[in-house]
């Protein structure tokens, strides 16, 4: 890894440490500017959409069992259904956010890890810390893992905060990396990063569902002509008893339809909440100055464009500087194809911020 210290040039001590508290406070300052009332009504609106994700979910089976069992009987919208909304409000959301950030844990723990010597592991975690401090957040742990993605995550949750970043982002330039590590940190301090730990596993089940259904609608369950040219050659001849293509379509058609009603507000909360919360922070890091901005934008570009996105798990896709999903997965969140080139252009704006 290259150096990592900046020489000094004799100044005196005392101004160069006046300088650089003048510099961190300007910092804080500009990247904490209170958000414009446009922007605090669509965080809202995004926060409530994801937070209905999980209710829904609880409530498909503790509504219909409370309504069954409550003291209106089968009474629909008596006060057993009531309770059982109640109890799919405390169930989803307590559920969600306990299992949240165990979930996001157990898959750091499976990427691999870069072998790092004590000089670079100490250097990435000192410099965490000093962008920490000028954000105005405590400073997460730290894990660097190996990979040919550009990328670096934050998760917040009951078990602390953690920064998942790549090798290959760091082997970036000083601006560019500082601008994502920073990017990652205002996540954290506008608590993007912890609503959206504490939801992932609602929405996790929403894509892994509206991904089998759309596997299931786009199923081919005939062979083509060539197919059984081939079979016929061997000998063979598949059975004539096979489903049909149309049963797998209605199937993924109904599982769609009962999906809708979780899948609506998990896509809306993606691209309100998510996708905004990512253009917030950039605007945040922005505002510092030129040299953030360009290194922003570099980073963004460098991360969007290099091969390596494989080796990014579609978990953390959500807690990342830049999302890596596949365009079949992009679909299904439906969010936007062109979020990173409408990010690079709002960067790279004269009027920008």
């Amino acid at each position: 890894m290259a150096s990592t210290g900046d020489a000094g040039d004799g100044s005196d001590p005392a101004a160069g440490s006046s300088g650089s508290n003048a510099t961190n406070a300007s910092a804080t300052t500009n990247a904490s500017t209170p958000p414009a009332a446009g922007t605090r009504v669509r965080r809202a609106v995004g926060a409530l959409a994801l937070l209905a994700v999980p209710v829904l979910l609880a409530a498909v089976p503790l509504v219909p069992v409370a309504a069954l069992l409550g003291p209106a009987g089968l009474g629909v919208i008596g006060p057993g259904a009531i309770g059982g909304l109640l109890a799919a409000v405390v169930v989803g959301l307590g559920g969600s956010a306990l299992l949240g950030p165990v979930v996001v844990d157990r898959r750091i723990a499976r990427l691999p890890e870069a072998e790092l010597d004590d000089r670079p592991a100490d250097f990435v975690a000192d410099r965490v810390a000093t962008l920490a401090d000028e954000v105005g957040v405590d400073a997460p742990e730290v894990t660097v893992v190996r990979a040919d993605a550009a990328n670096v995550a934050v998760a917040d949750g009951y078990r602390g905060s953690r920064l998942v970043v790549s090798t290959r982002l760091l082997s970036l330039s000083k601006a560019d990396r500082d601008a994502a590590l920073r990017h990652a940190l205002v996540r954290l301090r506008t608590r993007e990063a912890l609503v959206s730990t504490a939801l992932l596993p609602a929405l996790g089940a929403v894509e892994t569902v509206a991904l089998l259904a759309t596997l299931l609608v786009g199923r081919r369950g005939e062979r083509t002509a060539a197919d059984r040219r081939v079979n016929r050659i061997h000998g063979y001849e598949p059975e004539r008893d096979r489903i049909p293509s149309w049963a797998y379509a209605a199937a993924g058609v109904a599982l769609w339809l009962l999906l809708l009603p979780a899948w609506l507000p998990a896509a809306v909360g993606d691209r309100l909440y998510v996708a905004g919360g990512r253009r917030d922070a950039d605007e945040a890091v922005a505002r510092l100055g030129a040299a953030e901005r360009d290194g922003l934008g570099n980073a963004v570009a460098f991360a969007s464009d290099a091969a390596g996105a494989a080796d990014w798990p579609p978990l953390l896709d959500r807690l990342s500087l830049v999302s890596m999903a596949d365009a079949e997965t992009g679909r299904v969140r439906g969010t936007s194809r062109q979020e990173a080139r409408t990010r690079l252009a709002r960067l790279r704006s004269k009027r920008t911020l």
